[in-house]
């Protein structure tokens, strides 16, 4: 087991790859009395064009089949997943993303127990026609909530416009058209590819000793039998690299109050591997706190015009394959909330050579968000991200986020700022004109 000491935080990860191909992470806090496991496997929403196990041609499965397997991933022969870590104490959950679905618990008593149960559960498939047919109803039900919510549908609009080929336009749990065509066949042969130890990890941190919970995982998996493994091929449509199919502007009619606005910007630059991409994200997030932070001047200028308010959010996401920035709110003025945004980011090469005294004030604030986060065992296991970043955890970020300079923004600026990635989205009040 290979330990990593960070001596800043007083912090020890012990690492190890099991037989079966499972990266293991254990984090022992002392003097916490939870303790937070969370298991992983590297498929999303986006990887519905794969390569079967064993198999040689592409299959192309319904779109929210890594959602739905999540759902039925808790319903056994016999019992339901959820109740039997109840019995134990523990409060348990699930979650897709577009390129990861996790299985967590927490629970601060029977701690081997309920690890049983969290391996147990993920690696003991089990679907019937009549439990998914009941499925369909359930995620219909989630899904048209999710139509109606005009801040989804401007979320999803914007990536719609930024992604019209990339499936990452394309709700993470389907729709219900799409959920209507999903088979039991379809989620064995999706769990049979990708939910294989190999493909997976298991973070777990809290009040454990690591050696004896090691211990725990390594008597569990030792009593499974695991196929041959390759890695899936999952394959995505190909992009304009310059940016060409992007939808410049789309906008909608829903019962709003007033208008919502929504400024997307695709990532055209490429992104490096491993943990300098982990480096890469973090001055993209230290740039936009920078330029649209709440004490920064560009937003005080835009919110004392009226073209923001408490509403204005944005957004900065990076996973496998896709990397693009939104900014959104309710607005007036929704037109010039468009340009301004657009002006800023444009200029943002001569803004920021100006702000040198804001910028080591943003450095510090970041830097301690970040602290704040190694306090919680949730943001600890939940802000691994495993082999996009090279197993960076957040206490490898700390060292990242001092060797930034105001440079180093400036050249990220110019690299990821390019109109050429623009595209705007608005749903407007019913009855206006646009």
């Amino acid at each position: 087991m290979r330990k990593q000491t960070y001596k800043q935080f007083g912090e020890n990860l012990y690492t190890e790859t099991l037989s079966n191909g499972l990266t293991v992470n254990l984090l022992p806090k002392k003097g916490f009395h939870k303790t937070y496991a969370v298991f992983t496997t590297n498929f999303g929403s986006i990887d519905r064009t794969f390569i079967p196990q064993g198999k040689t041609e592409y299959v192309t499965q319904p779109d929210g089949i890594a959602h739905f397997l999540e759902h039925k991933m808790f319903d056994k022969k016999g019992y339901d997943a959820f109740d039997l870590f109840g019995k134990y104490g523990a409060d348990s959950n699930a979650f897709t993303s577009f390129t990861r679905t996790s299985y967590l618990f927490s629970a601060t008593q029977n701690i081997k127990e309920n690890l049983e149960i969290l391996l147990n559960f993920v690696q003991e498939p089990y679907f019937t026609d009549k439990s998914v047919e009941k499925e369909r109803g359930i995620i219909g039900q989630e899904i048209q909530m999710y139509d109606d919510d005009p801040d989804w549908k401007l979320y999803m609009g914007i990536l719609n416009n930024l992604y019209p080929k990339h499936p990452v336009h394309i709700d993470i749990a389907g729709t219900v058209d799409s959920i209507a065509k999903i088979t039991t066949e379809d989620l064995y042969l999706a769990y049979k590819t990708f939910y294989h130890p190999a493909n997976m990890d298991l973070f777990i941190v809290g009040n454990i000793d690591p050696q004896e919970t090691l211990n725990w995982v390594i008597q569990n998996q030792n009593t499974k039998t695991f196929p041959q493994f390759k890695t899936p091929n999952a394959k995505l449509p190909l992009e304009d690299p310059n940016g060409k199919d992007i939808i410049k502007h789309a906008e909608v009619q829903m019962a709003v109050n007033r208008p919502k606005s929504i400024v997307g910007l695709k990532g055209l630059d490429p992104v490096p591997a491993g943990r300098a991409g982990l480096a890469y994200k973090l001055k993209v997030n230290l740039l936009l706190y920078l330029l649209f932070g709440e004490s920064s001047q560009q937003y005080l200028k835009l919110y004392d015009s009226g073209v923001i308010d408490d509403t204005f959010s944005y957004e900065f996401d990076l996973a496998r394959s896709f990397h693009y920035v939104s900014f959104s709110g309710d607005t007036d003025h929704p037109d010039q909330f468009n340009d301004q945004i657009e002006n800023i980011l444009t200029n943002a090469q001569q803004i920021l050579p100006t702000l040198t005294d804001q910028f080591e004030l943003a450095k510090k604030e970041m830097m301690g968000r970040l602290v704040a986060r190694m306090d919680s065992v949730e943001a600890i296991a939940n802000g691994y991200e495993g082999q996009l970043f090279d197993q960076a955890t957040v206490f490898d970020q700390e060292t990242i986020y001092e060797q930034i300079t105001l440079t180093d923004l400036e050249q990220v600026a110019k690299d990821l700022f390019n109109a050429k990635g623009l595209s705007t989205f608005q749903i407007m009040p019913m009855g206006v004109k646009p």
